[in-house]
């Protein structure tokens, strides 16, 4: 793990040693990522039963760093909560410790040292805490001189049979192994080295090689270690979990029970993105059979963030003993299908929505692996709630959003309600004070017929907004296959500002039986005027929306850090540009364009600002197309004109992606971005 103490290091990213860590195999993001090849003969994984599924537990790097309130009352604390919370119940069994337990010296025999401060007990005494509540400890050290904290603890290289007497004698129970102050000694023999010295010490402990991905660890790691990383580091934000993801999908054919891909910590419930994006990290990273490590303070955590994170039909996807890692069905313009064989015939489904707006998504039964049958039953997993279908598996996804289900081929499919989809056909665009017309559809996907239907489609409460039905919104029965479709008028008020907006689109009907089922769906509508005639620069227009890998997205200077307005003049291999979008990868912007603009310009590329960092690969999106991209661009580069024919789109989207990499010092550059109309 590459840390810096005061920011996530996954920006910004400066060499900690003598090696600079580099990510590889990302998936695009519009095609599906081609998967890893799996090997020729099966690595074999470590037979100790240690990590037969992915490990479950808490590490306290994301939340503390290395503050002071990193330290054993917060240990016993987190320790506690997993027992009183049912999150132990649920799975989580490792408390973790991270960088800076110890002290920056060895003793004078060379052994570590904790720190008296923060651990005033000494390890033994916290590791007999948590294990008097039936958990495990876990500890932190690197496969260098020194960890990764600027502060320089000692760490393994050269210490590896002494080191892990240590953790065994304390009784620690799983090790997390950086990367960081390595010396440029090759990486298999580190981690080999300490990982003979774990044995040797006849204690049973979780080994956790943590090298980011640079070494290719999938593929020669199984024999090694019980899961690796294969990314650079998390961060708080959307971007950052977006990329990760992309990364760690493609290698689905090397993970197995006990050997394990890592795309590294939770960061579900620390504040940096939105609960509907911290249940898709979640789902993910269970579709993945990725470790599940909190990464949050439970001390402080909201009711909205425990049951995310103690959902137990998601975790049962995780934990399911078969231990496949979820494949990428499709992922065509961010709507992407991933599925997950389980022990038990059925398929875990995640419907994901990447984009920035709602999207209608869908596959089916025998897409993802499901036998052909007369009915199905889908369990949506966030809902708790099981369906019938004929085998369409289709949502509504809201941005950011996914919907996980858990589908099986099942002869006694009637016993439950029918599936249904419920959506609107178009995106909703209104300019203030205008009306716009939209229709929603109910669509029964289900065996059995769904009874007393009824739509109804609401403004924002209390916002003046009116909005009125044109036909039928309600129907005594919608047989399977067939739907009920509603015309609406949507009246935005006087001076709403710019902007998107919730409407919330709500769907309720009856199964044969008599069960009720009511379905909401968040609707956007979006406020928005054309631009003006003529050509305008994009850096001064509004915007609908943005998502930026770090910070904000800067108008007219670079990314620059993490707070807004903190940029420098857009400067692309020594050239300035007065105008422009600063954005950090993974990035989206997308504007209205009205069906009244031609043509999107733009001098693209790395900013200067990072030196010799930094790669990145441009795109323009219209209407859900893309109809232009540049290849990898580095700062190496100069500045590539870019050129996209957006003519008749009523939404443009400016996407940058991570160029393969990751997302480290990804500061890209939208320069002399201009909209012609």
């Amino acid at each position: 793990m590459r840390r810096l103490p005061t920011r996530p290091a996954g920006f910004g990213r400066r060499v900690i040693g003598t090696v600079a860590a580099a990510v590889l195999c990302a998936g695009g993001l519009a095609a599906v990522p081609a998967a890893a090849a799996a090997p020729a003969e099966p690595s074999p994984a470590v037979d100790d039963g240690l990590a037969l599924t992915p490990p479950m537990g808490f590490n306290n790097w994301n939340s503390t760093h290395c503050r002071a309130d990193f330290n054993e009352a917060m240990v016993k604390g987190i320790a506690d909560l997993f027992v009183e919370k049912g999150l132990k119940d649920a799975g989580y069994q490792y408390v973790n410790l991270d960088d800076c337990w110890a002290l920056p010296d060895r003793d004078a025999n060379g052994k570590l040292v904790p720190d008296p401060v923060r651990f005033p007990h000494g390890i033994t005494a916290v590791a007999d805490y948590v294990h008097s509540k039936g958990l495990k400890l876990g500890i932190y050290t690197s496969a260098g001189t020194k960890t990764c904290s600027d502060i320089g603890f000692p760490g393994a290289l050269g210490h590896e049979y002494s080191d892990a007497r240590q953790f065994a004698d304390w009784g620690v129970d799983y090790l997390k192994y950086d990367n960081c102050n390595n010396q440029g000694v090759d990486a298999k023999q580190r981690y080999t080295t300490m990982r003979d010295a774990l044995r040797a010490t006849g204690r049973p402990i979780v080994y956790s090689i943590c090298e980011w991905g640079q070494n290719k660890p999938w593929e020669w790691a199984a024999d090694v270690g019980h899961l690796w990383r294969t990314t650079g580091d998390i961060s708080d934000s959307w971007g950052s979990m977006l990329s990760l993801m992309k990364q760690n999908l493609p290698l689905a054919p090397y993970a197995g029970p006990g050997h394990w891909n890592d795309p590294d910590m939770l960061e579900v419930g620390n504040g940096g993105m939105t609960d509907t994006e911290y249940r898709t990290h979640f789902s993910m990273w269970s579709v993945m059979a990725a470790p599940l490590l909190i990464g949050t303070d439970l001390r402080k955590a909201s009711d909205t963030t425990y049951d995310i994170l103690s959902n137990r039909d998601v975790i049962a996807v995780d934990q399911d003993p078969l231990g496949k890692q979820g494949s990428v069905i499709s992922s065509e313009g961010g709507r992407w299908v991933v599925s997950k064989q389980m022990k038990d015939g059925s398929r875990a489904v995640a419907l994901f929505n990447e984009t920035g707006s709602a999207q209608r998504i869908a596959t089916t039964a025998q897409a993802v692996g499901l036998p052909a049958a007369d009915g199905y039953v889908a369990r949506d997993l966030w809902q708790h709630k099981n369906f019938n279908t004929a085998g369409t598996l289709a949502a509504t996804v809201p941005a950011h959003g996914t919907v996980l289900l858990r589908v099986a081929a099942d002869p006694k499919f009637a016993a439950y309600p029918p599936a249904a989809e419920l959506g609107l056909g178009d995106a909703l665009f209104v300019e203030p004070g205008g009306t716009q017309g939209v229709t929603s559809t109910f669509t029964n996907l289900g065996r059995t017929t769904a009874r007393d239907v009824s739509v109804s489609l609401s403004g924002p409460a209390g916002a003046g907004w009116k909005v009125s039905a044109g036909g039928a919104t309600t129907a005594d029965a919608v047989p399977g296959g067939k739907s009920l479709s509603t015309p609406w008028k949507v009246t935005a008020p006087a001076g709403t500002p710019t902007g998107s907006y919730d409407l919330t689109l709500r769907a309720a009907y009856r199964s044969p039986q008599g069960t009720k089922v009511t379905t909401t769906v968040p609707v956007t509508a979006h406020v928005a005027t054309a631009p003006p005639a003529g050509t305008s620069s994009l850096g001064d227009l509004p915007w609908l929306s943005t998502t930026n890998g770090w910070g904000p997205v800067e108008r007219n200077t670079s990314n620059g850090e993490n707070g807004a307005g903190d940029g420098n003049p857009i400067t692309i291999g020594g050239t300035v540009y007065a105008k422009g979008l600063g954005v950090h990868a993974e990035s989206s912007v997308e504007y209205y364009t009205g069906r009244s603009c031609e043509r999107v310009t733009a001098q693209v590329g790395v900013d200067d600002e990072k030196g010799t960092k930094g790669t990145v690969a441009f795109e323009v999106w219209a209407d859900g197309k893309k109809v232009a991209s540049t290849g990898v661009l580095t700062n190496a580069d100069a500045a590539q004109a870019m050129s996209a024919d957006v003519t008749g789109a009523q939404l443009v989207r400016l996407v940058v992606t991570d160029g393969g990499d990751g997302i480290d010092s990804d500061h890209a550059d939208w320069a002399d971005a201009q909209l012609s109309c």
